[in-house]
């Protein structure tokens, strides 16, 4: 039995988008979570903290503005892994 997959242009670049949003959101949060460990294990000077902190604000604004571009809410980056649960 030959299975075929129908693509639609829009739907295959909104798709790709999403699954490209996620990966980066995810490395995201695990920058921002490996930023606080840092940070409250005193690993990290203010200067760089406040760097940091600057980065991390202007990586989730340019991701609500991709998001948005692409039609996507956050939700839709939390991808259902099925018996692993979600993503994000």
């Amino acid at each position: 039995m030959t299975r075929r997959v129908e693509l639609d242009r829009d739907t295959a670049e909104r798709d790709l988008a999403r699954l490209v949003l996620t990966v980066v959101e995810l490395l995201r949060q695990l920058m921002e979570r490996q930023a606080l460990r840092r940070a409250e294990a005193g690993d990290l000077t203010e200067e760089q903290e406040e760097r940091i902190g600057l980065t991390l604000m202007a990586l989730a604004e340019r991701m609500e503005e991709l998001c948005a571009l692409h039609g996507l809410r956050p939700e839709d980056l939390n991808l259902d892994l099925g018996p692993l649960g979600t993503l994000l």
